[in-house]
């Protein structure tokens, strides 16, 4: 046989399914052929016997070594006489194994109407499956395990960092090293924050340990050094003059975020029953952690919010008689409340303007507002104001809590109010109040008067 013709063996995991193999050998088969493939596709060069021995000469030295023995199975399991078809034939299929196109589907778009998908929109989850086998691995153990659609971006983003970092290696055959030599590199080399090496570290964990079913044991890596950063604080008056340079619902969204403390995802995916104006009680569900919590509307708020509902309540009437779409429901709700998205209590309290694609399911219905379109509209806000602070939608959050203690509100209300875990996380806005210290004042204040008096 020509060293250099190409092997074809598509059925290769269903054949190593069926073999007499011990589970053991054949997880280990399984990591090895996976990341030989990797390397194939990576280096755009089709299987043959001469490309197999010179991965082995530089990656084995050992002939009776896991990916000798691996490799030899495949190629001895291969169908003989198999050769590379470059028209991509059903049963010869290339060996550089490129996924192939997936073909446009049509989705609603003017509700009754049906038409493509935009180039621009991205794709819903049912054909965004993952590329490599280890990330349709990851894509399938997030949804069986109900993450969010942004925790699943997330969490796929950084799975493509680590495999970068250790191509041409498969994740399959990574190992607990080549973790802690990803989240050292973010550290020493990246200098990245303490939060990020966080997220990076339970996301490849997931990938490996729930994902892949790798055991990683213990790690020794470089942890980011911890920075101590004080959250920027706006003034009563410099919030007053940012809210000025605002009109319409964006400036009920930031007054709304100052005066009740909320992050801004926990802002936008406000729904109709989650306002109480006789209560005067506004209820984030889901929040951060996944947890619920009870704060506070500032009554100057009644007349504005009262006229949102009476707005909204315009809206769903014209989205019902046009037949539109139901809002996206939590996980598992709508199988259980069938068509309660259509119900006037689920509707998002600050919805977008125009209707469009959800990911998840593909259907083009109302969404709640952007949060980057709400980020741009108070950063210009501010500048427009004139303030020399980098302002975004979460300083409104941290002028509640300091503002709050300022007005001697005590910390253990505000940290319920802001769903704080740790009350340590509340102190630090202890240090960003106008009178530090719990208003103790300076012992220069009573020097001043003495040195004032004698001159």
């Amino acid at each position: 046989m020509n060293p250099k013709q190409p092997v074809s063996f598509p059925g290769w995991k269903a054949a190593l399914a069926l073999s007499n193999l011990t589970p053991l050998i054949r997880s280990s088969h399984t990591r090895e052929i996976l990341t030989f493939l990797h390397h194939c596709k990576k280096s755009r060069s089709p299987v043959s016997v001469e490309f197999i021995k010179q991965w082995l000469g530089k990656h084995e030295t050992d002939d009776d070594g896991p990916a000798h023995i691996a490799l030899r199975w495949f190629y001895r399991s291969a169908p003989k006489g198999a050769s590379e078809d470059r028209s991509g034939a059903e049963g010869n299929p290339r060996p550089d194994f490129k996924k192939t196109a997936v073909p446009a589907r049509s989705y609603p778009g003017s509700y009754n109407q049906r038409q493509p998908l935009r180039p621009m929109e991205p794709r819903p989850a049912s054909q965004d499956l993952g590329g490599p086998d280890w990330e349709q691995a990851l894509v399938k153990t997030m949804r069986v395990r109900g993450l969010l659609w942004r925790s699943e971006q997330t969490y796929r983003n950084w799975g493509k960092r680590f495999a970068a970092f250790i191509a041409p290696k498969s994740p399959y055959a990574a190992s607990g090293a080549e973790v802690a030599a990803f989240l050292t590199d973010l550290a020493v080399h990246n200098r990245s924050s303490p939060a990020s090496q966080r997220q990076a570290l339970n996301a490849v964990v997931f990938l490996m340990q729930e994902a892949l079913g790798r055991d990683l044991g213990e790690m020794d890596f470089q942890r980011a050094y911890p920075k101590k950063r004080m959250p920027i604080i706006l003034t009563p008056d410099e919030c007053r003059r940012i809210f000025h340079q605002m009109e319409g619902t964006v400036r009920l969204m930031a007054e709304l975020m100052y005066g009740s403390g909320v992050r801004i995802m926990e802002l936008l995916r406000l729904r109709v029953q989650h306002l109480d104006l006789d209560r005067g009680q506004l209820t984030v569900r889901a929040g951060k952690g996944d947890k619920d919590r009870i704060t506070m509307i500032p009554q100057s708020l009644n007349a504005v919010l009262t006229r949102q509902f009476e707005r909204l309540r315009r809206l769903h009437e014209e989205d019902r008689t046009a037949g539109m779409p139901a809002v996206w429901l939590p996980e598992g709700l709508e199988k259980k409340f069938g068509r309660a998205g259509e119900r006037w209590e689920w509707q998002w309290f600050f919805p977008s303007r125009e209707a469009s694609l959800d990911p998840t399911t593909g259907i083009t219905r109302r969404h709640h507002t952007l949060d980057g379109a709400f980020q741009n509209s108070v950063r210009k806000a501010a500048a427009d104001a004139g303030i020399n602070k980098r302002v975004t939608p979460h300083v409104f959050r941290h002028c509640f809590g300091t503002h709050l203690l300022e007005s001697g509100t005590d910390i253990r209300t505000v940290q319920e109010l802001m769903g704080h875990n740790d009350i340590r996380t509340t102190q630090i806005y202890l240090h960003c109040m106008k009178k530090p210290g719990l208003g103790v004042k300076s012992p220069f204040d009573q020097l001043g008067q003495w040195v004032q008096g004698s001159i």
